[in-house]
């Protein structure tokens, strides 16, 4: 099988990459600049090979995981934009590909977030719910989604995966939400009370395989554990997997000084369940979060 990631050299493509190999599927990685694989079953192909279509080869399954980081900085709207341009740029340059292509993919996945219902300390979301605000997420999600549906329409199965806090030690919040304890001033951030949608970076990788087996799954799935909790509970877990106290609150005030919009990814949260991974009988390698947080940090 072959395989054409966007974002493959990144915290959760790269990892991504790593087990599709060992499943023997042929990676190809677009990138920006020039890059060289040693292994066999890895290439790397220069983005503007897409754009010109002088990238010719027949891919099973295409993965779009690109776009700029949400925690590139305070978001002005000069980040803002970015961050929305680019993931917007970058499927639509995938789709313009997949319309040039005679022989088009049987499976589209295109990465998302959580973040498209909005926030809520007393709802619970799954697929089937719709958002129930306009912040800068949830419409940046939103309109990422609408761009990568385009794919539905040549015919293409398409997968929107919308990923909760990704566990992992090489990236995303973990590493930051750690530091604060290592100093001994850690403790639950803002109320206490809002939700958080976490999964385990072993089971990001599983569900997408998982997706790719099953060809019955199409439309959004959330890239969750089964069992999300507060910040409360989270931090309590979090300083017993360290072995450091939990006793320092930090305000929310303090953190919307510090980071000004882009604090609500910590502040505020939604209660997310997998419903789609669940009833498609996806076995998660990490439930629980005592489990996740204790294998990641051993």
């Amino acid at each position: 099988m072959k395989i054409l990631l966007t974002g493959g050299t990144g915290f959760i493509g790269s990892q991504l990459v790593n087990e599709l190999t060992k499943n023997n599927f042929h990676c190809f990685i677009v990138t920006r600049t020039n890059m060289e694989s040693a292994h066999p079953l890895v290439s790397y192909i220069k983005w503007d090979s897409l754009v010109s279509n002088s990238f010719q080869q027949t891919i099973d399954v295409i993965i779009n995981l690109a776009g700029e980081s949400i925690n590139s900085g305070r978001w002005t709207n000069k980040i803002k934009n970015k961050i929305l341009q680019s993931r917007i740029e970058s499927t639509n340059n995938l789709i313009t590909w997949l319309e040039r292509q005679a022989h088009r993919p049987n499976l589209f996945i295109n990465a998302s977030a959580i973040g498209f219902y909005g926030t809520s300390t007393s709802l619970t979301f799954n697929e089937h719910d719709k958002p129930i605000s306009k912040d800068f997420l949830a419409t940046t999600v939103y309109d990422w989604e609408q761009a990568a549906q385009k794919a539905e329409r040549l015919g293409i199965r398409t997968v929107l995966a919308r990923f909760g806090l990704v566990l992992d030690l090489n990236g995303g919040a973990l590493p930051k939400m750690i530091l604060p304890y290592k100093y001994y001033i850690g403790g639950p951030i803002g109320s206490g009370t809002q939700w958080i949608s976490w999964i385990h970076q072993q089971d990001v990788v599983g569900i997408i395989l998982h997706i790719i087996n099953d060809n019955e799954i199409k439309g959004p799935i959330n890239v969750v554990s089964p069992n999300p909790v507060t910040m409360n509970e989270f931090s309590k877990l979090l300083s017993s997997s360290l072995g450091r106290p939990n006793y320092l609150k930090v305000p929310g005030f303090m953190l919307n000084i510090l980071l000004g919009e882009m604090s609500m990814l910590i502040l505020k949260g939604q209660k997310v369940l997998p419903s789609v991974a669940l009833q498609t009988n996806y076995n998660f390698q990490f439930p629980s979060l005592e489990e996740a947080l204790d294998f990641t940090l051993k």
